[in-house]
């Protein structure tokens, strides 16, 4: 899990360009000031990034992790969002200067499968396309790519994908909005033939995937997803209770408030980014209590004794969790 970004270094790094690269998705590169080399970074990491109006948000690096002279990250503009994407899209200009985290990864290429399968929604396709820069020019290992977007002039990236260099390797599908044209991924995923999937996208999409794997061993699958996702139904939600161990204190989970509202509210920090279930940032120790799991990264091993507090709630009245190095906000 990552360190809470606020603890991270944040530099100031200016922006060299930026672009429309589909409708709505905008191309930010971010450099040194001073011209020099930038902290390292793995296929699948990503940034935080203070917007122009305070808000901190995760954006997954695309670029090429031996690009070693800038950040490169894609920004959907989302206008139900809380403000942090339309803050970056509308106010910042070129050479404008903006604080940013060292790169971190909780979504880590891992292991030594035969292949690797990625299926991208949307958005989703940023953190896969460093993976894809990664072992095309790194490992060789095969892949193949599965882009799934609603309209091709939605599609970020469409053309440099499109390229006669990635034939055979690379699947793009648009839906045009009509479920009954959504792209069969069975025939992919019925046999796993020492595979491993990496999926990004919206939670409806991961949802899928997780439904139609359930037969493959639970690390050769992977998820991860900033700010793409359809929120969790919350009609059944109870209240309930939760206790902090190292401090007794008992913080009240309304209805309709998530377990890192309310832990935020009361003062406490707790890392998170995506707040749908599927990152793992906001994972936490659970210690008593019955929980209602309702994310995407959690085996059920884990799950016996971690809670993903962004979107899980209690079945029992109380659940008892420990804050590792909690301080107050």
């Amino acid at each position: 899990m990552s360190t809470p970004s606020d603890k991270l270094p944040m530099n100031e790094l200016i922006v060299s360009a930026r672009d429309e690269i589909a409708d709505g998705i905008h191309r930010f590169v971010l450099v040194d000031p001073d011209g020099g080399d930038l902290p390292e970074f793995t296929p699948g990491s990503h940034i935080s990034l203070e917007t122009p109006s305070g808000q901190e948000r995760f954006y997954s690096l695309c670029n090429a992790p031996d690009e070693h002279d800038r950040y490169v990250i894609a920004v959907k503009r989302e206008d139900s969002g809380k403000g942090g994407s339309k803050s970056l899209v509308d106010e910042v200009q070129l050479g404008d200067r903006l604080k940013v985290s060292v790169p971190q990864n909780d979504f880590e290429l891992e292991g030594n499968p035969a292949r690797y399968i990625f299926i991208a929604g949307g958005i989703g396709i940023t953190p896969i396309l460093s993976m894809i820069h990664h072992l095309r020019a790194k490992s060789g290992k095969p892949f193949k790519l599965y882009y799934l977007t609603r309209e091709p002039s939605q599609t970020a990236f469409l053309k440099e994908l499109s390229a006669p260099e990635y034939r055979g390797m690379i699947v793009i599908h648009h839906d045009h909005g009509d479920p009954e044209n959504a792209y069969d991924l069975w025939p992919i995923l019925e046999q796993p033939k020492g595979a491993h999937i990496y999926c990004c996208g919206p939670r409806g999409l991961m949802e899928t995937v997780k439904d139609m794997t359930g037969h493959w061993s639970p690390s050769s699958v992977r998820f991860e997803d900033f700010g793409t996702s359809q929120s969790v139904s919350t009609a059944d939600d109870n209240s309930f209770t939760v206790r902090l161990h190292k401090t007794g204190e008992a913080i009240p989970v309304p209805v309709g408030v998530s377990i890192l509202e309310a832990l935020r509210a009361n003062g406490h920090h707790v890392p998170y980014s995506c707040e749908s279930g599927t990152c793992g940032s906001c994972r936490t120790q659970l210690l008593e209590g019955e929980a209602e799991h309702r994310d995407l990264v959690l085996s059920e091993a884990d799950r016996q004794n971690h809670i993903m507090v962004c979107v899980s709630r209690a079945r029992s009245e109380e659940l008892v969790i420990d804050l590792p190095n909690d301080s107050l906000l």
